[in-house]
């Protein structure tokens, strides 16, 4: 799969699963989307993905390098639609 297509299916993951906070930006919490089993399914490296959609703006969120468990309370705020 190439790049652009996966961070596209990031953020139809995003807003499936995630809830709009205060700005009105919709955000998931990083544990709930690694423990998706639909997301699973679809991304063979979510964390890259994750990456690649920070990298192009898309996703927001602290850190470079998230970990299950240890970043599960990470929030993801998609930037873009």
């Amino acid at each position: 799969m190439n790049v652009s297509h996966e961070v596209s299916l990031l953020v139809q993951e995003i807003e499936r699963l995630g809830s709009k906070n205060a700005d009105g930006q919709t955000t998931v919490k990083f544990g709930v989307l690694f423990n998706d089993d639909k997301c699973a399914n679809i991304f063979e490296a979510l964390v890259g993905t994750l990456r690649a959609a920070k990298r192009k703006k898309v996703v927001q969120f602290e850190g470079e390098l998230l970990l299950q468990g240890v970043h599960d309370n990470v929030d993801i705020v998609l930037l873009q639609q």
